[in-house]
């Protein structure tokens, strides 16, 4: 049986990565606002875990977005298909090359229009690839993290 899985991405601001990426790839982005209420209100977690983003709870050091299509629990908003989880983390991002990184694949003659799309979500475009295998186009997101726009 396959295992259900999520991306994590370690961060510094996970709701700004949240926005970042929910837009870039049309995901939703999670509100977890009323399980976090019921949570509170349970005395399962303390208001120290809790933020406020866009006039609703949200966990202090994690955000999220999903496919929306995907299935997903309607009483947490957390996506049960594919998912991205943003954690803030202490360290900051070291500049060599991510080992793991997402590639972008908006559909033909499309890449000059997604990658000006992406920059104006506050995207940073490094360089274009033309290789025999294809050509793309790598850019980094807000915190620097590198991904590719095929």
């Amino acid at each position: 049986m396959p295992l259900h899985w999520k991306l994590v991405i370690d961060c510094a601001d996970p709701h700004r990565q949240a926005a970042f990426w929910g837009a870039a790839l049309d995901y939703a982005v999670e509100d977890h606002g009323a399980l976090i209420t019921r949570l509170l209100a349970a005395g399962a977690v303390t208001g120290d875990a809790v933020t406020e983003v866009d006039g609703h709870p949200a966990w202090r050091t994690l955000a999220a977005v999903r496919h929306p299509e995907d299935e997903y629990d309607p009483a947490s908003d957390t996506g049960l298909g594919r998912r991205i989880l943003f954690q803030a983390v202490p360290e900051e991002k070291r500049q060599p090359k991510n080992r793991l990184h997402l590639d972008v694949h908006p559909g033909p003659g499309e890449r000059a229009a997604t990658v000006a799309r992406l920059e104006a979500l506050g995207a940073t475009a490094l360089r274009d690839v033309q290789e025999s295998g294809g050509e793309w186009t790598v850019m980094r997101d807000p915190e620097g993290n590198e991904f590719c726009v095929h």
